[in-house]
């Protein structure tokens, strides 16, 4: 799938009547999941897709997330343009109980026949999506930010529909949000540098409210159970790609003791120690890495930024050059030194540093009669190193 942002011009027809949305205000706190942008974006794209075949963008569109379930979504708005072999679809993101500044948006997707380009599906940034500017984020520079899974995600809904299409012609595909840009000024987009509209993310396709009281209480919950279930041992991951990662290390652990602490650091480590847990085990990437090194109860990253400091400390200590060093500390993403120290075969070391540095800090702030571990993969979910508490005052 090619990358390449545009400003692709929409009919007005295709412009949601009324205020744009830019996300609500204050919604009732719970645990109500909802979607990401990437599973509205793969949905309105699904549907625009069956307009373009049937002649009719249907009233609700079914769409595999990228874990798999499959989901109906109401679509909105819909058009044909058949003299432009174009279809146009809008789907309205609902973030379930999540605080998310996207809740509302109106995720609207066209996609134009590309004669005789066989298989070829090019996925276009619109208005009010991001355009990336820098490197670090694992994106093209100038191109659209729309996260990998969501990218992919988008393909297997076009396929699913219109392979046979697909068989001899092409797919063009543009992802708009009108009053993107708006919402954006909610994020840290901006500072990441990625400008002109929100980021399309998601990896599973489910938005679970990371910051409301009842994930911080599943967290809890779910470490009750492992105890009560005569488990020693309990794994905290920061994610889903993490706790994948974290169950391959770690094969003879029982499901329940794996424990997705999201972003709430403090409430999964208190849990544990009151459980009198003798092993826990913190799976992470470098990001959410470095907070826990910055002793932050929460890594949500609306909370505080990444202490670049730390990850320049962390690379020095690896042997990275001296303009590196001021590189990544200026920088504004983990990612960025990450992935500039693996290009110089010394992403080993630099992750096992800031695993010693995670352990200290987290050890320091929650102190208990446990054992505690970092394992640390990639962005990948490949495994880079393993750090156990002895080796952190080594």
């Amino acid at each position: 799938m090619t990358a390449r942002a545009t400003s692709a011009a929409f009919p007005a027809a295709t412009t949601p009547p009324g205020k744009m949305r830019k996300g609500d205000g204050k919604r009732a706190r719970g645990n109500r999941t909802g979607f990401t942008t990437g599973a509205c974006a793969a949905a309105a794209a699904r549907a625009a897709a069956l307009g373009l075949l049937l002649g009719k963008v249907p009233e609700k569109v079914l769409c595999r997330l990228p874990n798999g379930q499959e989901v109906s979504f109401s679509v909105q708005q819909g058009m044909v343009l058949e003299a432009e072999q174009l279809a146009l679809a809008m789907i309205v993101k609902d973030a379930g109980d999540d605080p998310d500044a996207t809740h509302g948006a109106y995720m609207t997707a066209q996609v134009r026949l590309l004669q005789h380009r066989a298989g070829e599906i090019i996925l276009l940034g619109g208005t009010g999506v991001g355009t990336v500017t820098k490197e670090g984020l694992g994106l093209e520079v100038g191109g659209p930010a729309i996260n990998p899974v969501p990218r992919r995600n988008i393909g297997d809904n076009l396929r699913a529909v219109a392979g046979e299409l697909l068989e001899h012609d092409g797919l063009e595909v543009t992802i708009s949000v009108p009053g993107g840009e708006e919402m954006a000024k909610k994020t840290l987009n901006a500072r990441l540098g990625i400008l002109g509209g929100i980021s399309i993310l998601g990896t599973t396709g489910i938005v679970r409210p990371y910051s409301t009281a009842a994930f911080r209480a599943s967290v809890v919950q779910a470490v009750d159970v492992a105890a009560k279930q005569g488990q020693t041992s309990v794994v905290f991951t920061t994610g889903g790609r993490t706790e994948k990662f974290a169950m391959g290390q770690l094969p003879d652990l029982e499901e329940s003791c794996f424990v997705q602490m999201g972003d709430f650091v403090k409430a999964a480590f208190i849990s544990a120690i009151r459980r009198q847990l003798p092993h826990v085990y913190v799976g992470a990437m470098v990001g959410k890495l470095t907070k826990m090194c910055q002793g932050l109860a929460v890594t949500h990253a609306w909370k505080a930024e990444v202490d670049r400091d730390i990850l320049a400390d962390a690379a020095r200590e690896a042997g990275a050059p001296d303009d590196l060093i001021e590189e990544i500390r200026v920088a504004e993403t983990a990612r960025f030194a990450a992935e500039r120290l693996a290009a110089l075969d010394l992403s080993v070391e630099f992750h096992r540093r800031l695993a010693k540095k995670a352990i200290r800090a987290l050890k320091g702030q929650y102190p208990g009669n446990y054992h505690l571990a970092v394992l640390v993969c990639d962005f990948e979910g490949r495994f880079v190193c393993r750090v156990d508490q002895a080796e952190a005052w080594a």
